[in-house]
């Protein structure tokens, strides 16, 4: 009985300190990949999140401009006061103009957005 224990042990197979350590470096590594690869998509969205703000303020502008008469063109919180956009601070567009309905941008805008 107890040498068929033993023959019963030499033959058990299972993995290795270094078959286990290979494996946690090969997953670090697809981890270390999909990591970079999430950081380029967030960086789109920011661009299109821009795009999409002065897209808006500019509809909005343009809106207010073909309402008034004479056509005139009004600040953020006109736009606001019309109804013509919602409340809050826009996070991308610092000011617009109430002179030529131009948009400025804040400092902090992404690299690929433009008023």
């Amino acid at each position: 009985m107890l040498e068929r224990i033993r023959e019963t042990r030499k033959n058990e197979n299972g993995f290795t300190l270094i078959e286990l350590l290979l494996v946690i470096v090969i997953l670090g590594v697809l981890s270390g990949i999909v990591v970079f690869a999430v950081g380029g998509i967030t960086d789109r969205g920011e661009v299109s999140a821009c795009k999409a703000e002065v897209k808006t303020i500019s509809v909005a502008e343009e809106a207010y401009y073909a309402k008034t008469t004479p056509g005139a063109y009004t600040d953020l919180a006109g736009l606001v006061t019309a109804g013509l956009l919602r409340p809050g601070t826009p996070k991308y567009v610092a000011t617009a103009s109430g002179a030529n309905g131009s948009l400025t941008l804040v400092g902090t805008a992404p690299a690929g957005c433009t008023a």
